[in-house]
C-alpha cells in the first residue's frame, strides 16, 4: 500500500508548512488527486490516520479533491475526459490524444492549522 509512504509525505510537508508560517498544530490538510495518479483516496484516508498519529497533524482532517483525467485533442481542439481506464481517443474526431491536460496531479493545496502558543 503506497498509499502509507504517500501519507506519511503529507504529514511531514504539511508540518513543514506550518512550522514556516509560525503555526501550532495542523486542524487540516487539503489535497488535489488526479485520476491517473495511482491513489486511492479511501486508502490514503486510513493511511493518513496512521501517519499523523503522534505528530502535530495528530487531530488533522485530511480532504481529497479528486481531479478528472482530461486530454485535448488537436484535431478538433476539444479538451475530452479519458476516464478510468483511460482511453486516449477523442471520442469526437476519433484520433489519439498525445496531451494529457490534468489527471496526475498529486499536491498539497492548503494547510490550516491553529496559532502556536505565546
Amino acid at each position: 500500500m503506497h498509499e502509507l509512504s504517500i501519507a506519511t509525505a503529507i504529514v511531514e510537508q504539511a508540518g513543514e508548512i506550518a512550522r514556516a508560517d509560525g503555526a501550532g498544530d495542523v486542524s487540516l490538510v487539503t489535497v488535489r488527486v488526479g485520476e491517473l495518479a495511482g491513489v486511492v483516496p479511501d486508502a490514503l484516508h486510513f493511511a493518513f490516520e496512521v501517519a499523523r498519529d503522534g505528530t502535530p497533524l495528530a487531530a488533522a482532517e485530511l480532504v481529497v479533491e479528486q481531479v478528472t483525467a482530461r486530454a485535448w485533442c488537436e484535431g478538433c481542439a476539444r479538451e475530452f475526459a479519458v476516464g478510468m481506464p483511460p482511453f486516449f481517443w477523442c471520442p469526437d474526431c476519433d484520433r489519439p490524444s498525445r496531451d494529457l491536460r490534468s489527471g496526475r496531479e498529486l499536491e498539497i493545496t492548503g494547510v490550516e492549522a491553529v496559532p502556536a502558543p505565546r
